[in-house]
């Protein structure tokens, strides 16, 4: 299961913790399908957030441990509208996969 944390500086989004991977075994196709559309989405989100908005950002990956983190510096309100989608988005499927994704959203 994969476990999308929420990050919020004085109650704005400012990222997000990924951890976890969604597939249960190698023979888990919706599993990798659920894998990659998280990772999909958080890539974007972040490559968006640093290279277009070029807001400043804590940015990491941790492919073995199944880990990303993204965590906004400067240029919040540019940065808000494009972390508010992938938080849309997550919640999106995490309402068709139940059992693949869980959201910890924490003010």
């Amino acid at each position: 299961m994969t476990e999308v944390r929420y990050l919020f500086e004085n109650d704005i989004l400012v990222g997000f913790h990924l951890k976890g991977h969604s597939t249960a075994s190698a023979e888990d196709d919706i599993g990798r399908l659920v894998c990659a559309s998280i990772s999909s989405a958080a890539y974007m989100a972040a490559n968006t957030v640093t290279e277009i908005v070029g807001a400043q950002a804590v940015a990491e990956v941790n492919e073995e441990a199944g880990e990303m983190l993204l965590e906004v510096k400067s240029d919040f309100e540019e940065a808000l509208p494009i972390l508010l989608g992938f938080e849309l988005h997550m919640e999106q499927l995490s309402e068709q996969f139940t059992d693949y994704i869980r959201i910890i959203s924490e003010v």
